[in-house]
């Protein structure tokens, strides 16, 4: 059975797949991630695809020991809030021990699999 399909969230994976990531630019130059199909900063919907850059710094993480049953069998994993710029991306770090992981290293964004459920999910690993 094909899972169903989370337009705007599933092309984003994709094109981090294909090795062309973007973001959703408002009119303003704002940056906001998909699937939004509206500016929150403007109401407006004229958005249009901008590339995400190559590299994020890292701005906040957290160690998750005891997650919720969707990851149980990821864990323990880190979770980060990194930025690229024009928006900020949630996802989890590989690629590195959580020992490792400091605010302000940089990283690149990829696509991997979670071990409970094989669902496709954000990864950053080191740059």
């Amino acid at each position: 059975m094909t899972e169903p399909r989370d337009e705007g969230y599933d092309d984003f994976l994709d094109a981090i797949e294909e090795g062309e990531p973007y973001y959703l630019e408002g009119p303003e130059g704002d940056g906001s991630l998909p699937p939004k199909r509206i500016d929150p900063a403007t109401g407006s919907q004229e958005l249009t695809e901008a590339p995400l850059p190559d590299t994020g710094e890292i701005e906040t993480y957290t160690q998750t020991h005891v997650a919720a049953p969707d990851f149980a069998d990821d864990a323990p994993f880190v979770v980060a809030v990194v930025d690229f710029g024009p928006v900020s991306v949630t996802g989890q770090i590989r690629g590195m021990e959580p020992s490792e992981v400091e605010a302000g290293q940089e990283v690149t964004i990829g696509v991997d699999r979670t071990e409970t459920t094989d669902d496709r999910l954000v990864v950053f690993e080191p740059a």
